[in-house]
């Protein structure tokens, strides 16, 4: 699939190894100078509440932005696909100025511990914990380490079997996880973060030169046209149905992303930080995943997820392909590392301590819990293999647990009154709607509604089914409104 990438050299390969060297020690000598480090969840999976806004920034930025972003994302070699990063944007904010100030006051770890609260029972916490759980299981964790094994298997060798790569990318992941927690998560993802964008803009740049800026001539217009129509990846209606409510679940709800805003000292640090993630979301990041897929278009066709690799191949200079690769590895491995923490923080604190007992020490089982996991993603990899488009499917994957999940933080939210089994039942029939309809009603043309437009009938019944459930148990909803949300 990305076969032209050039064959690396020995100096090149002592470049990339040099690189990822550097990144590590930097994030070993900053982490070394925390002042806490008692084994607490708080310690382990908020970095002691010490963040500053720029490492918040850093951290949010590039859990969400890997090779699947530049694969997927460039391989629809159409400029429309920005609108992923674009409406990013708009969640962030929702983060920033809704969810966080939630977040501090109710002093959650997981985003679970809020919907606990609201609901007064732990059934729909366990229930939400395992989903998220699933997801970074099965879909976040192999997805990553297969997009970036692809790279690196181009970029070192295609004789090498891809599981190797893998297994590199991930053990050097969970390396962070284990011995530095979020605190050096965050920090890696930070100094990884310059590299990243850098060399990712500086591809951008050196692509427009190959066809003298010039990428409308000759182009079909649904490459250029950011109004997609009915059958591309992203109809234009849909910006305006289930669009939002994807950002909304993604930046505010996600576990993954919002640990790292809930690890500043202070609600204003945490916005600052986030506030900082969303200038770059709308900035750089739109630019990076779409103009490289559309000038391969221009310059090789359709080629699919191939179009990132090839283009890079044609337009970086050989001595630069060291760096490209040190790129490529260190953008799986913030993904991955940030990814991992999460999922041994929602074990940690939703499962362990809730189920089988206190925690005395959260390092060692974050270590035990991160080699699992770790393990069990590697074994997974092949199953991504024979994906048409890593990003489509990975969009489409997320509808089974993004809007079930969301309907419970609305319900918990905007209602009072709603208790935690009404709240279940809700999340429940939203995964076997969701489910039914991705992998029975669609392909049979029982139901022809675009996946991001039947998020919304997701959402939406979700929430009427947990308050219908939560009546015939004999509770009795009202409606918050938003002010008192945030109270």
């Amino acid at each position: 699939m990305l076969a032209n990438l050039p064959t690396t050299s020995g100096v090149q390969i002592i470049v990339c190894i040099a690189i990822t060297a550097i990144i590590g020690f930097a994030t070993w000598a900053k982490v070394r100078q925390a002042k806490t480090h008692d084994g607490s969840s708080k310690d382990v999976f908020l970095a002691g509440g010490s963040l500053t806004w720029l490492f918040v920034a850093g951290s949010i930025t590039l859990t969400n932005l890997s090779t699947d972003q530049l694969v997927g994302m460039n391989g629809n070699q159409m400029l429309l696909l920005a609108w992923w990063e674009i409406c990013g944007f708009a969640g962030l904010l929702i983060l920033a100025f809704v969810f966080v100030p939630i977040y501090y006051k109710n002093n959650c770890t997981t985003v679970t511990e809020l919907l606990e609260k609201r609901y007064r029972g732990k059934s729909i916490r366990t229930l939400i914990s395992g989903l998220f759980l699933f997801g970074n299981i099965l879909i976040y964790l192999p997805a990553a380490l297969y997009s970036g094994a692809l790279f690196m298997q181009s970029l070192f060798g295609s004789d090498i079997p891809l599981i190797y790569f893998a297994g590199i990318l991930a053990v050097i992941s969970a390396a962070y996880t284990i011995f530095g927690g979020l605190r050096a998560v965050a920090v890696m993802d930070t100094y990884s973060g310059v590299g990243i964008l850098g060399l990712a803009v500086a591809i951008v740049i050196l692509a427009l030169a190959a066809v003298d800026y010039d990428i409308v001539t000759d182009m079909p217009m649904e490459r250029l046209s950011m109004i997609g129509g009915p059958d591309s990846p992203i109809p234009f209606h849909t910006l305006f149905t289930g669009m939002i409510f994807i950002q909304i679940f993604y930046w505010s709800t996600n576990q993954n992303i919002t640990q790292r805003a809930m690890a500043a000292p202070t609600v204003k640090e945490a916005q600052k930080g986030v506030m900082v993630a969303a200038i770059i979301r709308i900035l750089i990041v739109p630019p990076i995943v779409v103009i490289p897929g559309v000038v391969a278009y221009k310059l090789f066709g359709d080629i699919g997820d191939a179009a990132y690799g090839r283009l890079v191949a044609e337009v970086l200079p050989g001595w630069l392909s060291g760096a490209f690769a040190a790129m490529v590895a260190a953008a799986v491995i913030t993904t991955f590392s940030a990814v991992l923490n999460s999922s041994v923080a929602l074990y940690s604190v939703d499962f362990h301590e809730q189920f089988i007992g206190e925690v005395k020490d959260h390092w060692k089982l974050a270590a035990a819990v991160s080699v699992l996991l770790t393990i069990v993603a590697i074994m997974l990899v092949p199953l991504y293999q024979n994906a048409e488009s890593i990003i489509n499917l990975l969009q489409q994957l997320n509808g089974l647990l993004s809007m079930p999940i969301l309907s419970a933080f609305i319900a918990g939210l905007l209602f009072r009154g709603v208790c935690a089994p009404a709240a279940v039942g809700g999340v429940i029939w939203g995964v076997l709607l969701y489910g039914a309809y991705t992998f029975r009603l669609e392909p049979a043309g029982i139901i022809t509604m675009h996946y991001i437009d039947f998020m919304v009938v997701t959402l939406a019944t979700s929430v009427i089914a947990a308050l219908l459930a939560n009546r015939a148990m004999g509770n009795k909803a009202r409606f918050a409104g938003f002010r008192e949300a945030l109270t």
